[in-house]
């Protein structure tokens, strides 16, 4: 009840982008899951062939962020965003319409162009719109896209008993509703006529020295949270033997996320520099690969209460890594747009999720050859102590900027700042008055 309150309480615009959001990711995570075994099962592709077109996915996805973030900031948010979802309802036609080759790489690359337009786009608008209330607006945006993430696997399944066509159709078919809904209900905002080029204000981001070194010190937080999609569920399956024990871990993730996530940004909120829980949210996920780390390796399960005893440090790293995001992902959000100048908002997000992007890329290879070595090696522990430590050096390194004083104060933090000093008077000879009294 507090989180559907709490989204009443936002401007429409914000609401429609969290609604936006939960069908974004069931519309992905209804389809992309299943790419990989349709391309090679179903059609009959090598390996080679099913990398290429995951690669084009990929790479124009990640390899176009800055791109979708510059159109936001010249163009306007609304029309980019309108133009991704469209773009994503074409790339998803195609795979369900499409077996031959080139009619797939169009598919990866026009589904793949159409997130880099809308991901930087969406989180411009919001940041806009959200005023002060920045970091709760993201919670709230965390919530939507992971409640979307659990509901597309779901639906995808059910759909993959009729066909593959079926889940594409249908994905193509809620991009296509989400197109509509923006183009009916999200407000136009008069974009300011921008000054310099395109390749300047690139310049000018890149140029910023406290944003690239936190966008590298960050690097760790997106490492760690793809492992919740290899490492982790690796783990869970070794330990009990069992596939279904990865759905656990999910649903887990899932309704922790849900009920926790508002909460702790509400709380942390009022409780010092958001700056700081970023720090301690990136802590937190690098221990949460300590308890499976301890038992890796460990002798198979003998019974299902066995199993069962087995998953549980696998489960309890799976939560803490999601308490990890959850302190720290609404932080980084509003701090990102406070390192430059209004008008470049979503150039920022923009460079940030391409750096992110290629993190996630190379840290997938990383642990994916670790876990590979350990499988050879018998040294178990080896992908899981790669992760401690990327996650402990990444929080040691946002926590060095902070305290160096090289990261922003978010606006609206300055503001309460600013609002609490003038009112330090007011409450000083508030109190002699009592005291005379």
């Amino acid at each position: 009840m507090k989180t559907l309150h709490a989204v009443r309480s936002f401007p429409p615009a914000v609401r429609l982008l969290l609604v936006n959001q939960l069908g974004v990711n069931t519309g992905f995570y209804l389809l992309i899951p299943y790419l990989a075994t349709h391309l090679s099962q179903d059609l009959g592709m090598s390996a080679v062939v099913v990398g290429i077109v995951l690669g084009m996915r990929n790479l124009s996805h990640q390899g176009l962020f800055v791109i979708g973030g510059s159109a936001a900031d010249r163009l306007g948010a609304r029309g980019v965003i309108i133009a991704g979802c469209a773009l994503r309802t074409v790339g998803f036609g195609l795979f369900a319409l499409g077996d031959g080759l080139p009619v797939l790489l169009a598919a990866s690359v026009v589904s793949g162009l159409a997130g880099a337009l809308f991901n930087p786009a969406v989180r411009t608008y919001v940041s806009q719109e959200a005023g002060g209330r920045r970091a709760e607006a993201f919670a709230l945006f965390n919530v939507f896209a992971t409640a979307g993430a659990l509901l597309g696997p779901l639906l995808g399944s059910l759909l993959l008993l009729v066909d593959f066509r079926a889940a594409a159709l249908t994905a193509a078919a809620i991009f296509a509703l989400l197109t509509v809904a923006q183009a009916a209900v999200l407000p136009a905002r008069e974009v300011p006529a921008a000054s310099g080029s395109v390749l300047g204000d690139w310049r000018e981001a890149v140029g910023n020295r406290g944003f690239l070194l936190f966008s590298l010190a960050m690097v760790g937080m997106y490492g760690m949270e793809n492992q919740l999609y290899l490492l982790l569920p690796d783990g869970a399956r070794q330990a009990t033997g069992w596939e279904g024990a990865v759905g656990l871990l999910f649903l887990a993730g899932t309704v922790t996320n849900l009920l926790l996530q508002l909460r702790i940004t509400r709380r942390l909120k009022g409780r010092g520099s958001g700056a700081r829980w970023i720090g301690a949210g990136l802590a937190v996920m690098g221990l949460a690969f300590l308890p499976p780390m301890l038992v890796a390796g460990g002798p198979a399960p003998r019974g299902a209460a066995d199993a069962a005893l087995h998953l549980l440090p696998v489960l309890a790293g799976a939560l803490m890594l999601h308490l990890g995001l959850m302190i720290a992902q609404p932080f980084v959000m509003e701090l990102i747009p406070a390192f430059g100048r209004a008008g470049l908002t979503g150039t920022y997000y923009g460079l940030f999720y391409g750096v992110s992007g290629i993190a996630a890329a190379g840290g997938n290879a990383a642990i994916g050859w670790a876990m590979d070595s350990a499988g050879h090696s018998g040294r178990a522990w080896l992908p899981w102590a790669c992760c401690l430590a990327l996650g402990l050096t990444s929080a040691a390194a946002v926590t060095r900027l902070h305290r160096m004083r090289a990261l922003p104060v978010p606006a609206t933090a300055g503001l309460a700042a600013d609002l609490a000093a003038d009112s330090a008077p007011i409450r000083a000879v508030s109190r002699q008055r009592s005291e005379s009294r």
